[in-house]
């Protein structure tokens, strides 16, 4: 069950509801899964069932028998429906769910006898733990919309713009977005987290003035099959960030700052910057910066960008501000496998 509510506490830190589930057999853990439907626009992407499709993929066999399913809340209607179909051996939920539960708190799917297999039920494990979790992330959320009421949406600084969200309508990606960071000034900066968080390295992307996160979606899928964690900013100026008009305003000192300050926001203890080629000098200037987290910069090539999706950024000339600035600046330092500091 911790392990669980360490999928939980992923979930949370990426916006979605603290709700996380792993699969066991034996003894060995064959799939987590934490929820998703928010950041995946999948009102199927539930722990449950996220975990399950991990282990029944590990298994090569979408019945998982003799298995038992961890989660922290207790399941809805839909995961208790792939739990008995998938042929579990044993469902152990932590709080009980009082608006949806479907293992005895709104409805029991399972105490149904005339199904055709029975899966053994256990609730209330580390409840109190799993209960507070799920309070604290609905306090904050409804704090949220309060402040969200008072302020309606925060004003877009009068010399940067903000690319139409219908620019990127083909290319669904979970967002998250930051616009608090000191060196930022109120501009809003767009970035991916995902897989677990560990007290370990986590990979730190930095893309160069060809690309914005997009383009590392195949390196984040691989990273999440390995339990890594993995953050890809959109620097200002690209992506979905907020992309101040003025070429002046970019210096890579500057975006070596700001990408150190979401570092500590996201509390990144220890970091391997992925680079790409034509950024590996500004990955110089964060490790400048923090020489002791960096653990080591490589060079990573991401993956091809059609031209519609490198371009969905730009709908015109106005936006390209950053491009016009780093075409000037000096970029191409190339760095491989670059231990950290020991200063």
């Amino acid at each position: 069950m911790r392990l669980a509510l360490a999928q939980a506490q992923a979930a949370q830190g990426s916006g979605e509801v603290p709700v996380g589930a792993v699969v066991v057999c034996n003894g060995l853990v064959l799939g987590v899964g934490r929820n998703e439907s928010i950041g995946a626009h999948d009102p199927t992407a539930h722990a449950e069932m996220v975990a399950l499709r991990a282990a029944a993929k590990h298994l090569g066999n979408y019945r998982l028998e003799g298995c038992d399913l961890y989660v922290t809340l207790e399941p809805c209607t839909m995961c208790a429906g792939a739990m008995l179909h998938s042929r579990l051996r044993r469902v152990v939920y932590g709080a009980p769910d009082p608006k949806t539960g479907a293992a005895g708190s709104v409805l029991d799917v399972f105490a149904n006898s005339q199904l055709n297999h029975q899966t053994q039920v256990q609730g209330g494990v580390l409840a109190p733990v799993c209960a507070d979790l799920l309070q604290e992330f609905f306090k904050k959320q409804r704090t949220l919309q309060q402040l969200e009421k008072l302020q309606s949406c925060r004003a877009l600084r009068d010399d940067a713009l903000r690319t139409p969200e219908s620019r990127f309508a083909e290319l669904p990606e979970p967002s998250l977005y930051v616009n608090d960071l000191p060196s930022l000034a109120g501009l809003r900066m767009h970035y991916l987290d995902a897989g677990l968080s560990t007290d370990t390295s986590t990979l730190f992307c930095v893309h160069s003035p060809k690309e914005w996160s997009y383009a590392w979606r195949s390196l984040i899928k691989q990273a999440q099959t390995l339990g890594q964690r993995i953050v890809c900013p959109d620097q200002i100026g690209f992506g979905k960030s907020d992309k101040p008009k003025r070429s002046s305003f970019h210096t890579l000192g500057w975006h070596a700052q700001v990408l150190v300050e979401l570092m500590d926001r996201l509390d990144l203890k220890q970091v391997e910057l992925l680079v790409s080629d034509d950024a590996s000098e500004l990955a110089s200037h964060i490790r400048a910066l923090i020489p002791k987290r960096v653990k080591n910069i490589q060079s990573v090539q991401p993956e091809f960008m059609a031209p519609a999706a490198a371009n969905a950024p730009f709908p015109d000339n106005g936006y390209r501000a950053a491009l016009r600035a780093f075409s000037s600046l000096k970029m191409t330092t190339r760095v491989i496998d670059t231990p950290a500091s020991s200063s």
